[in-house]
């Protein structure tokens, strides 16, 4: 097993455990390995400082890691500071919802006045739609935009 320090492009970094380098390297082409806060596909090996330590208790300084620029601070907006399990989490219940895109206004009164089925939705709403549907009495709550970005 190797431990790599990854990075995505927002920032985040983290650790990934892999039977070789080969397996990573497969792994990051086909856009298996992802960031656990943002989930972006695009992840970066970055310089390790671990130290290998021989039988005869000589200390051996790792080979010098390519120079790589440091990866881009994450957003402002990105996750808000949340773990990353919070955000795997909300993540995963937006992706059970159904995307019904600028319907959503339609489709929440619908299902509000019992016309549609009961079921979890997401789209978008301009502020005037939002306001109207909060005046209706609809349940709804805007989403962060780490949360609704595609990913796939």
């Amino acid at each position: 097993m190797i431990i790599f320090d990854l990075a995505c492009t927002r920032g985040h970094r983290f650790e990934g455990w892999f039977a070789s380098g080969e397996v990573f390297e497969r792994q990051q082409a086909a856009e298996q390995v992802r960031c656990p806060v943002c989930d972006d596909a695009e992840v970066s090996r970055l310089p390790s400082a671990h130290v290998a330590v021989s039988k005869g208790g000589q200390v051996s300084a790792p080979a010098p890691a390519p120079a790589t620029p440091p990866p881009a601070a994450p957003g402002p907006d990105v996750t808000a500071g949340l773990p990353a399990e919070v955000v795997a989490r909300l993540r995963e219940i937006v992706r059970g919802t159904e995307n019904v895109g600028p319907r959503f206004p339609e489709e929440a009164r619908r299902i509000h006045y019992n016309e549609a089925p009961a079921r979890a939705i997401r789209g978008q709403a301009s502020p005037e739609e939002a306001s109207s549907l909060r005046e209706e009495g609809i349940d709804f709550a805007p989403l962060p935009p780490f949360l609704t970005e595609d990913r796939h």
